[in-house]
């Protein structure tokens, strides 16, 4: 025997064709919250041993101008000692007043990376922008 719940008629049940978003938007700020946190550690810093460069050496111009810093971090504009604050000036002096002249820039192995930053910020703040930085070469990658 078979019972029929309800009320009687032809009562059928409908079907909503609309999509429900609520799920869609927890699933959304779920994954959003889960990439604002994972992103920060994608960036985690390594150590790096960087290799040697086996590129193939520029030609060297005619007349140089090397800026060296040494290991007490002091400068040299070619064979003249200098100091920060009378870089700029130094340099209009060697140049000409040329400021598209190239620098090149050759550092102690013992200078550390900051000192070496401040010499490239006072020479961009001198308004030379060109600047080569000079290394030994090296026959192969190690």
């Amino acid at each position: 025997m078979g019972a029929r719940l309800g009320s009687g008629g032809d009562d059928e049940l409908t079907e909503t064709h609309e999509i429900n978003v609520t799920p869609f938007i927890d699933v959304v700020l779920v994954l959003l919250i889960i990439f604002m946190v994972a992103a920060p550690l994608a960036t985690v810093d390594v150590p790096v041993d960087l290799p040697a460069s086996t590129a193939t050496p520029t030609p060297r111009p005619d007349k140089p101008l090397f800026l060296s810093i040494q290991a007490d971090k002091s400068l040299s504009l070619g064979e003249t000692k200098t100091t920060r604050e009378g870089l700029g000036a130094a340099l209009d002096a060697a140049t000409n007043g040329d400021k598209t002249a190239r620098v090149f820039l050759r550092a102690d192995k013992t200078v550390d990376y900051g000192a070496l930053t401040e010499v490239m910020n006072a020479l961009r703040g001198a308004g030379y922008l060109k600047v080569g930085l000079v290394g030994l070469e090296s026959a192969s990658a190690p």
